[in-house]
């Protein structure tokens, strides 16, 4: 896991959407970790991770952001949790 800053953002078709977010929803259902592959970097998002929805307005533009967020602590005490997370999806 890396340190360093990053900030990424794709656009993607509403298939692939769908298919990401039904992973995603699973997951959180089932209360386990979630794996992404987003530019080249694997990403395992914990169980306990936060998950929040953000709104914003302004300049004539609407946006609606999902985010997942957690501390490297969460991340590395949720690993023993994990039975089978291999199932990456690449953004």
């Amino acid at each position: 896991m890396s340190d360093a800053t990053r900030d990424i953002e794709r656009i993607y078709s509403t298939p692939d959407v769908v298919a990401k977010l039904r992973r995603l929803a699973d997951a959180l259902e089932s209360e386990t970790s979630f794996r992404i592959q987003i530019a080249g970097e694997r990403i395992r998002v914990p169980a306990r991770a936060q998950f929040s929805i953000e709104h914003e307005r302004g300049d004539g533009e609407e946006e609606i952001e999902f985010q997942l967020k957690w501390t490297h602590e969460e991340a590395d005490d949720d690993e023993s949790d994990d039975s089978d997370d291999s199932d990456d999806s690449a953004v």
